[in-house]
């Protein structure tokens, strides 16, 4: 067996807490390395263990999930988490992901499904599903008719994007140097007039931009 996938849970329910602890013990590649009950704790922990994924509530005490995010990833943007809360709504799934949460998941999602996600985020793929697409797109509030002029490697690079794929897998997958994909990817966010990836992928799906 490789590595095992390094995780953190923040959660204020206990009870949350404890049913995640016993999925991620019963998966041989998962490995628990921390838990927090408010944001503060979480980007604490996370300094501490500097896990490979975190499962991260949004409605905690002190400091949210939304300003955890943040917090974490200002000081460990290598680190995938994942938005796991009770209920979507518009705005909650757009902070997160503005922040940089990789994924958006109810806490009804099957532990099937939550695994899929959690082996996704640690290889650097999104796997955003359409209703949490269509809640960043309604509170982003883009133009349908926006124009925007991409090149043909950039419409290349953009497609793989959408699709999941992480800048290493589009740099191979495209036979090109990782600095060179980075290049196009900021490009690709400025054109588009986005900050993140996810937008940047949503957008590209509902203005058609690829194939």
């Amino acid at each position: 067996m490789g590595n095992k996938i390094r995780i953190v849970i923040a959660d204020d329910h206990t009870m949350v807490r404890n049913g995640l602890q016993m999925f991620i013990d019963s998966i041989e590649s998962f490995e628990l390395v921390g838990q927090a009950s408010d944001g503060d704790e979480a980007i604490q922990i996370c300094r501490e263990t500097d896990p490979d994924v975190v499962l991260m509530d949004l409605a905690m005490p002190k400091v949210d999930g939304v300003e955890a995010i943040r917090g974490i990833l200002h000081s460990h943007p290598h680190i995938k988490i994942i938005a796991l809360t009770s209920f979507k709504d518009d705005d909650l799934v757009y902070a997160a992901l503005k922040m940089g949460a990789v994924n958006y998941l109810l806490k009804d999602v099957s532990h099937d499904e939550l695994a899929q996600a959690i082996q996704n985020a640690y290889r650097g793929e999104s796997t955003i599903k359409a209703d949490v697409t269509q809640a960043l797109l309604r509170v982003a509030g883009k133009s349908s008719t926006l124009p925007v002029q991409l090149s043909a490697r950039e419409h290349d690079v953009l497609r793989l994007l959408v699709r999941g794929f992480s800048n290493p897998q589009i740099a191979n997958e495209l036979h090109l140097g990782d600095s060179t994909i980075k290049f196009h990817v900021s490009n690709i966010l400025s054109k588009l007039g986005v900050t993140t990836r996810t937008e940047a992928a949503a957008l590209a799906v509902q203005q058609h931009l690829v194939d």
